[in-house]
């Protein structure tokens, strides 16, 4: 994990598509020793700085359906709409397409130059490749890949499907054979080329081994002794696996004054989901660090709560912020009773349209028309009562407004700030390596050590995140010249939180699979695909849990949640049609004849039809 620039020569951009226009070369009548030929490094690099598993499109479409299906979020009130996917477009996991076309590129160039002291830039974007390939699968089942990205090669027009269990048997074969190449002393890198490790071949050899926990947890309900003897070899590799934050998969693609809008993520707004009442007050109560890095604080800062009791308005105070504030002897604002930052965090309650829950607290949590606004002179403002996803998590080009009262100064942060993404950390490889142990996947450590250590690892990754990423309230009580509220509190990690964390009633070991997948949820909170994924093979959250637990609304049955997306038949002039409709039936997926998306809103298909990584993982809030 290093922060670097790109310095990449501008024959990178020019070098892209050269391998696949070689006919249109020949047509010139160009002679052959005038064509550049694109040099490895520069395709590697430019792999890694298109390299994204959640996109833009991905936020703009797949994230709302993740989140209200598994009861992560709440963007309002739930009804059967929130598990029908109601957008035209569902936007489909392809990067590893593009990743394994310019490791096809690299790999021709060392066949044709017989430079096998390459192999390590192909090895690195296969990785990626293969990274993004398990996304992919956990949303549509049987990809293709095998033969994908070969057609200019010699490959076929029309490339195959392949099953998830026979890629999954694939990827720790190619990962490990890229292991061994990352170990290989005679590879040539050019160090500043690599703009994720910069040259470190020992950090891509445990990002490689790493990923196969990632496969290993897939596999556990269909084949649980292959993810064990996956996950044991992971332990036992000589390469090791990520365990620090020092090795963990987090970078940057490009610094402001190099990469343009590539450093930003994206400069496109993303509607940010709602923070979930139950996953908040899961984390408030168990003094977690990381609901100040994944959710916003709400508007109500002391001196904005002080001016409602001062216009009158303190009845017009959401409950739960009059609930946990003390007034003094004169009924004004005196303290906190959570005390800064954690008495700013809350979420939407998880309730049921129309139902007698809704109607009795529709006014008070639904009804915003003039209850959490001030109006001063010809000034007025609104006030955000809930907390939601931090957007400055996933693109760098945000800018934050500081609640004041109306008529006061407008503070604003408008400061651009080159992104850092997480892709894979060691919080993550623990919290993995202690479910495995904990169902007797694998025989090495200790559940316990490993839970402990993914518990702390992963609030210390997501802090190096915020902080990279310069969230409000980072480090800072001041903006722009003007000073937060006096009691305002910075939400960087702080001193002896973890260790307090890791005591409480909802975090502290105690043998549970239910904590242990928990955790994980909590580490995936801004990895959505991952967060999905987690939810469905798990069964958590649980209904009925004592910490996190999930609703189960009378009038929505579990079985009519997806459990996957809609997957629509390809048109009859498609050249894929006949190939694409034999993988679905071999995989027994009814596709819809809608191709708008929206065939299957309301049946239970999306649930019982399930693709072969799910076809063993307890229902929805069963939990294991």
């Amino acid at each position: 994990m290093k922060a670097n620039k790109i310095l990449i020569a501008l024959s990178l951009f020019a070098v892209v598509g050269l391998t696949s226009c070689r006919d249109k070369f020949a047509e010139l009548n160009m002679k052959p020793d005038a064509v550049t030929t694109a040099d490895p490094s520069f395709l590697a690099t430019r792999a890694m700085t298109l390299f994204e598993t959640n996109d833009y499109l991905f936020w703009f479409y797949n994230q709302n359906y993740y989140y209200r299906w598994c009861q992560m979020g709440a963007s309002g009130v739930f009804a059967e709409g929130s598990y029908g996917m109601d957008a035209s477009v569902v936007h489909r996991q392809t990067g590893y397409i593009t990743m394994l076309s310019y490791r096809n590129d690299i790999n021709k160039y060392i066949a044709d130059n017989e430079a096998p002291q390459y192999k390590a830039y192909s090895a690195m974007v296969g990785v990626l490749a293969i990274y993004g390939a398990i996304y992919a699968i956990d949303i549509t089942g049987d990809i293709q890949y095998t033969e994908a990205s070969q057609y200019r090669y010699g490959g076929p027009l029309t490339p195959k499907y392949d099953r998830v269990q026979d890629l999954y048997d694939l990827f720790v074969q190619e990962l490990d054979e890229y292991i061994a190449t990352f170990q290989d002393d005679s590879q040539v890198i050019v160090a500043k080329q690599d703009i994720i490790y910069n040259g470190d071949m020992g950090k891509w050899a445990k990002l490689a081994n790493s990923l196969k926990l990632k496969i290993a947890v897939r596999l556990i309900d269909n084949d649980a002794a292959k993810a064990g003897q996956i996950a044991q070899g992971v332990v036992s590799n000589s390469a090791g696996f990520i365990d620090s934050l020092e090795d963990a998969f987090i970078f940057h693609k490009a610094d402001a004054s190099t990469g343009g809008d590539l450093a930003y993520q994206t400069g496109n707004e993303v509607s940010m989901m709602g923070a979930s009442g139950n996953v908040i007050n899961y984390m408030v109560n168990s003094r977690d660090p990381r609901v100040r890095f994944f959710y916003t604080k709400n508007g109500f800062n002391s001196k904005i709560i002080q001016e409602f009791i001062d216009e009158g308005k303190k009845d017009k105070l959401p409950p739960y912020v009059l609930e946990n504030i003390n007034l003094d002897e004169n009924g004004n604002f005196e303290s906190y009773k959570l005390g800064e930052p954690w008495c700013r965090y809350f979420g939407r309650p998880i309730v049921w349209e129309l139902s007698d829950e809704y109607e009795a607290m529709k006014g008070t949590y639904f009804d915003y028309t003039d209850r959490y606004q001030l109006t001063v002179g010809t000034a007025n403002k609104g006030y955000s009562i809930f907390s939601s996803l931090t957007e400055e998590m996933i693109r760098g080009r945000v800018d934050f407004t500081l609640p004041t009262i109306p008529g006061g100064p407008v503070i604003r942060d408008t400061d651009d700030v080159p992104w850092w993404g997480m892709y894979l950390g060691a919080g993550e490889t623990n919290l993995y390596l202690a479910e495995l142990r904990q169902r007797g996947a694998i025989s090495t450590g200790s559940a316990q050590s490993y839970y402990e250590r993914g518990v702390e690892l992963s609030v210390k990754e997501w802090d190096f995140v915020a902080g990279k990423n310069k969230l409000p309230y980072y480090g800072q009580t001041w903006i722009n010249g003007h000073k937060y509220a006096d009691d305002e509190a910075g939400i960087e990690l702080k001193e002896g939180e973890i260790a307090t964390m890791l005591d409480t009633d909802g975090v502290k070991w105690d043998g549970s699979l239910e904590k242990i997948y928990l955790q994980q949820l909590m580490n995936f909170t801004m990895m959505p695909n991952e967060l999905y994924a987690t939810a469905r093979r798990s069964g958590y959250p649980k209904i009925g849990s004592k910490y996190l637990p999930m609703v189960k609304f009378p009038k929505m049955e579990l079985a009519g949640i997806p459990r996957r997306f809609e997957v629509t038949e390809p048109a009859p002039t498609d050249i894929m049609h006949d190939i694409r409709m034999e993988s679905l039936k071999e995989q027994g997926i009814t596709p819809g004849k809608n191709q708008s998306g929206m065939g299957f809103a309301t049946s239970t298909v999306l649930n019982t039809e399930r693709l072969w990584q799910d076809k063993n993982a307890p229902q929805w809030g069963s939990g294991k």
